[in-house]
């Protein structure tokens, strides 16, 4: 049998950090704002007879072996994908290859999206019904116990749901908010918000961390830079729901400024002298994706100017990646059953 499946990666667009856990608790309930988009991971698993495990990253070239899935280590240089295949117990052997379309150290959320698009393929290999919000739980837990710090939960909802959606994290348990602009503004949205990669790789983790330790010892401004972000999270969900571009764009604005007050690193040189050059070509917003630091940028344009501030940010050393809104979320198909 050969399964394949593919998931979104995303843009946060206001309210990271506010997803983990219990963070959002403090804050009396977190809200994020993100979307869904076609820079995706992919998956094709094939099954064997002999129970053979055999994992491939088609990225980087790592393969990873074992004779059943009991002897598949822990730890090794597919930690991730490993934990997975534990957790769901195939029944026979298989081999798994994985391709991500995000570069490394993107900031777009694609371990989230390789986790769902693998679970997914498992899932169907084990003919077994798993409704996404628990899978999206166990996803969670199991990156947390690979990269062992804390995690946030906002990145898979998009990798399972697709479109753009305001995620509500509180005592119940997460509310996934579809926010349906219509066909006609998500294609506005898309002509005026470029993506880019700075070149600069990051890991979110270690920062994660630090916004979260600075948080509970109450040091410095933190506590009052969260609840800045909760409130652009939540202006900005209204911002869709009244298809006002222009509000969305001042927000995006003030949930940068807002980030670069939560902690030392978010920004630096490199990506201030990208969001300069953007401004002068016609940018109106420039947001780093995920905690910071580098990676890939979202940049809101004036209407007209996309091409000019594409231009401007490859002559300043950004490399501008094509996308546009995944309208749909996880996807699975048996190709050979």
């Amino acid at each position: 049998m050969v399964i394949e499946s593919i998931a979104p990666s995303r843009i946060d667009l206001a309210g990271g950090t506010l997803d983990i856990h219990p963070l959002y608790l403090f804050e009396e309930g977190g809200i994020t704002v993100n979307a869904a988009i076609t820079v995706q991971s992919k998956v094709r698993l094939s099954t064997n007879g002999s129970g053979h495990v055999r994992l491939v990253s088609l990225d980087s070239g790592l393969v990873e072996e074992a004779e059943s899935v009991d002897t598949l280590p822990l730890g090794g240089p597919m930690d991730l994908i490993a934990r997975l295949v534990k957790f769901y117990r195939p029944p026979v052997g298989v081999t798994i290859e994985t391709h991500n379309d995000a570069p490394h150290g993107s900031g777009l959320g694609a371990s989230s999206s390789l986790l769902i698009a693998t679970t997914g393929a498992l899932l169907k290999l084990n003919e077994s019904e798993l409704d996404r919000l628990t899978m999206i739980g166990y996803s969670a837990d199991l990156e947390a116990q690979n990269v062992r710090v804390p995690t946030g939960r906002q990145d898979y909802y998009p990798a399972c749901f697709g479109g753009i959606n305001a995620i509500w994290f509180e005592v119940p348990g997460d509310r996934i908010e579809r926010l349906d602009v219509g066909e006609e503004f998500l294609q506005q949205f898309e002509e005026r918000l470029v993506l880019s990669f700075t070149g600069e790789c990051r890991f979110s983790g270690t920062s994660n961390w630090n916004m979260l330790k600075m948080y509970i010892d109450d040091l410095g401004t933190t506590r009052a830079n969260m609840k800045a972000i909760k409130a652009t999270a939540v202006a900005m969900r209204q911002a869709f729901l009244d298809h006002d571009l222009d509000r969305f764009g001042a927000l995006l604005d003030e949930e940068w400024a807002n980030r670069c007050r939560l902690a030392e690193g978010v920004t630096n040189d490199c990506i201030e002298r990208l969001m300069a050059a953007a401004r002068e070509a016609g940018a109106l917003a420039s947001r780093v994706c995920g905690a910071g630091g580098g990676g890939c940028m979202t940049t809101f344009t004036a209407p007209g100017r996309r091409p000019m501030v594409e231009a401007a940010l490859e002559v300043a050393g950004a490399t501008v990646i094509p996308y546009r809104i995944a309208r749909e979320g996880l996807q699975v198909e048996v190709v050979e059953p």
